[in-house]
C-alpha cells in the first residue's frame, strides 16, 4: 500500500456490511495564541461511527454545513467512496479508528497534555512532536504546515527549520515561509508534515519524495490520525496522533499518541 487511494480501496473491499456514519459535523474556529501575530482559522469535517470519530481539516468554502443533514446516517463506505477529499479522509479515519482505537494500539505511547492554557498545552504537544525527530541537531527539517510553537520546538532541539505553508507568509519571528513544498523536500534532511496534507491532496507526494530520498517523515495529525497510522513503516517513520476531541477544545488533561516505525533503542 503506497497511496491514500490504495488504502481507501482496501477499506471499501472489506467484506460485510458497512458501518454507519451516525453523525457528521462541520466545525469552524479561530485561534490566536498569546504573543503570536497570527490568527489561525480552521475548518474541520468530523464523522462519528460507533465509538470513533474521524476528522479532517479543509479549506474555507470547500465543504458546506449542509453535509451534516445530508450525510448523517449514511453508510460509512459511501462517504469513503465519494465527495470532497477531506470528507473521504474523515470517513476513512473513522473506519480505521473504530477498527483499532489509538488507546488500544500496543505500538502507541500515550502523552498526556496537562491542564493549562492553550499556550501551555501547545508547548507540551509540540515538544512531544519534535521529540519524534531522529537527532535533529544540525539537520534541515522541512515543516510542512507551520505552527509557530513547533518551529520553536525544532529549533530548541538544534534543527534548522524550513517552514512551508499554503497560507502563512512568515513565522512569528519573521522568517519567510515558502508555499512550494518541492523546494523544501529537495534539500531537507528530515520532514515534519501535518495531517492536513491528507485532506489537501499533497500527502502522497510527500510520502513518495521521502521514500525516494530515504528521509525520516514525522506526521503530526489531528486530521486523519488513524489514516496516517496506516502508513507507519511504509514511508512514515513516526506519528503524533491526536484524535478528536482535540487539545484546543479543552483546558483539561487529554492524550495524544506517539508512534515510531521501529521501537526506540
Amino acid at each position: 500500500m503506497r497511496t491514500l487511494a490504495e488504502l481507501a480501496e482496501s477499506v471499501l473491499a472489506a467484506p460485510g456490511p458497512s458501518p454507519v456514519a451516525t453523525s457528521v459535523f462541520w466545525l469552524h474556529h479561530g485561534t490566536r495564541l498569546d504573543g503570536g501575530g497570527v490568527t489561525y482559522l480552521n475548518q474541520y469535517v468530523l464523522v462519528r461511527s460507533g465509538r470513533a470519530f474521524g476528522a479532517c481539516a479543509f479549506e474555507a468554502g470547500e465543504i458546506d454545513p449542509s453535509v451534516c443533514a445530508e450525510l448523517s446516517g449514511r453508510p460509512l463506505a459511501d462517504l469513503v467512496a465519494e465527495g470532497p477529499l477531506p470528507l473521504r479522509v474523515a470517513a476513512l479515519d473513522a473506519f480505521l479508528a473504530q477498527a483499532a482505537p489509538h488507546h488500544g494500539d500496543p505500538r502507541a505511547e500515550e502523552v498526556v497534555l496537562p491542564h493549562g492554557t492553550p499556550e501551555e498545552r501547545a508547548a507540551v504537544r509540540d515538544a512531544a512532536i519534535a521529540g519524534l525527530l531522529p537527532e535533529p541537531e544540525g539537520r534541515k527539517v522541512a515543516l510542512i504546515g507551520v505552527v509557530n510553537p513547533l518551529v520553536a520546538a525544532i529549533r530548541r532541539r538544534g534543527g534548522e527549520c524550513l517552514p512551508c505553508d499554503l497560507s502563512l507568509g512568515r513565522t512569528q519571528w519573521g522568517d519567510p515561509v515558502t508555499s512550494d513544498m518541492e523546494e523544501v523536500l529537495a534539500v531537507a534532511d528530515a520532514v515534519v508534515a501535518t495531517g492536513m496534507t491528507l485532506g489537501n491532496g499533497t500527502f502522497d507526494r510527500i510520502l513518495a519524495r521521502c521514500r525516494e530520498r530515504a528521509l525520516p517523515l514525522v506526521v503530526y495529525a489531528q486530521s486523519g490520525s488513524a489514516v496516517a497510522r496506516a502508513f507507519l513503516g511504509r514511508g512514515v517513520s513516526a506519528l503524533s496522533a491526536e484524535p478528536f476531541p482535540f487539545s484546543q477544545f479543552s483546558a483539561a488533561p487529554s492524550a495524544l499518541y506517539r508512534y515510531r516505525a521501529e521501537a526506540p533503542a
